[in-house]
């Protein structure tokens, strides 16, 4: 299914964030200096690319196609990855609320960088392998090749309105 497989792709580059932001953590932990660049960069990645674009074609397509398909949201699957992207967002506001602070010179910051980089990476790597091992084997296995190639329409057209035309992550 082309609709999963490009979700899937977009893991390995989520993926390759959450690397980076590991390697940040620990250089905050240890007192390292941080590029605040670097993690402005960073944010602007989950604020647009995690959440917008890739929560935005999981939360406007792919989950109410699932749930016209007989998946549930409430004390299913869809329900508990809902849940999950709300934490995610409110993790990402913590970091920004820390790089903010740290911009101003408050060093102190760095932990908190540290801590809730740390929380972010466990969600998302658990919330990576919900999506990937369960919740797009059921779309592959509900819905046919019309609904995908619908899927795969809006999610171009997502993208491109919230992304840009040739801007990639």
């Amino acid at each position: 299914m082309k609709a999963t497989d490009d979700l899937k792709k977009e893991h390995q580059g989520i993926e390759v964030m959450l690397r980076i932001i590991g390697a940040i953590s620990d250089k905050s932990a240890r007192g390292e200096e941080i590029s605040v660049q670097h993690l402005a960069d960073i944010m602007e990645f989950l604020t647009v690319f995690v959440d917008k674009c890739h929560h935005g074609k999981e939360e406007e397509f792919l989950f109410p196609a699932l749930e016209a398909a007989g998946v549930a949201r409430e004390g299913g699957p869809v329900g508990v990855l809902l849940h999950e992207h709300e934490q995610g967002r409110k993790l990402v506001a913590k970091l920004k609320e820390a790089v903010s602070e740290l911009k101003t010179g408050d060093q102190s910051a760095a932990a908190d960088i540290a801590e809730t980089g740390n929380q972010y990476i466990a969600l998302l790597t658990d919330h990576i392998a919900k999506e990937n091992n369960v919740l797009y084997i059921m779309a592959e296995d509900r819905l046919d090749g019309a609904q995908d190639e619908r899927l795969v329409e809006a999610f171009e057209k997502l993208e491109r309105d919230r992304i840009g035309v040739g801007k990639r992550y």
